[in-house]
């Protein structure tokens, strides 16, 4: 079994890394996303049989059948569960509303092959860390505030990648195991 999910990986830009240092040194109870391994989740697959590969691929391709590639915004920022317990500070996504059609139509096509459905509505975004306790809250909050709605800039989705993660004590690995283009 493999532990996978499919994504969009995103590179780093100079007004990403200004962010990513100045919530890193925050002095907070963090666990940061690696610079190289920065994406946006479309959806995780969580514990997959290696037999269900060509099935996910399948998918990912009628998710993005006659899609050309496009570009999305990287605009504000903001957190997961609420200010009381932040759990995940993300940098937002701005588009046509094309990776919600996409991760939509990946979702149903998921299901029919047996990986469950998510709970929540899919809300793009890019996860810059994961908050481990609330530790320094406050200064979280600051520099939050202080990008909340900064312009990080745009890139360009050519294409989707089903992703292996190996969690090691250094940090999760991610090796690309399939790649659908765009276009």
């Amino acid at each position: 079994m493999l532990r996978c999910f499919i994504a969009i990986d995103v590179e780093k830009t100079d007004k990403i890394e200004k962010f990513w240092k100045e919530i890193n040194e925050a002095g907070a109870d963090l666990k940061m996303v690696e610079m190289e391994n920065l994406h946006i989740t479309l959806k995780f697959l969580g514990s997959t049989d290696e037999k269900k590969i060509d099935e996910i691929e399948s998918v990912m391709r009628r998710s993005t059948e006659g899609m050309q590639p496009f570009v999305v915004k990287l605009k504000g920022v903001g957190f997961f569960h609420n200010e009381r317990k932040i759990r995940v500070i993300w940098i937002g996504i701005e588009d046509e509303g094309k990776l919600v059609k996409i991760a939509k139509d990946m979702e149903e096509g998921l299901a029919r092959i047996g990986f469950s459905r998510e709970e929540k509505e899919f809300s793009p975004h890019l996860t810059i860390a994961r908050v481990k306790s609330q530790k320094r809250k406050e200064e979280l909050l600051r520099i939050i505030d202080k990008y909340r709605r900064f312009e990080f800039g745009e890139i360009e989705v050519s294409n989707i990648r089903l992703k292996k993660s190996e969690l090691t004590p250094k940090g999760p690995i991610y090796t690309t195991l399939r790649e659908v283009k765009l276009g």
